[in-house]
């Protein structure tokens, strides 16, 4: 009578485990899931907080004026841009 009761519990530890719906490894599974996704969205509220900083700090018109300047080369009229560019700061084949 013995070894049935251990055959039956054998058995139905093992379906729970890897054949059910609900099984152990599904649970494995999702668990990674959600540290990922727990990851995943520490990184983008991290980049939110960046970008409220810079909203914030775009707010004034001289900061604006400066950002659009600096990265999008933006001018006044009658103005004239010049870039300078330094022979370390450009790409050669040698440094690549």
């Amino acid at each position: 009578m013995t070894n049935m009761y251990i055959l039956v519990l054998t058995i139905f530890v093992i379906w729970m485990a890897f054949f059910d719906t609900n099984s152990l490894m599904i649970h494995l599974e999702l668990r990674k899931e959600v540290k990922k996704l727990e990851k995943q969205k520490e990184f983008l509220q991290g980049e939110i907080k960046k970008d409220k900083k810079i909203l914030e700090k775009l707010s004034s018109k001289e900061e604006l004026e400066k950002f659009a300047r600096e990265k999008y080369y933006m001018k006044k009229e009658n103005e004239e841009i010049f870039l300078i560019e330094y022979e370390d700061s450009l790409k050669t084949k040698n440094n690549e």
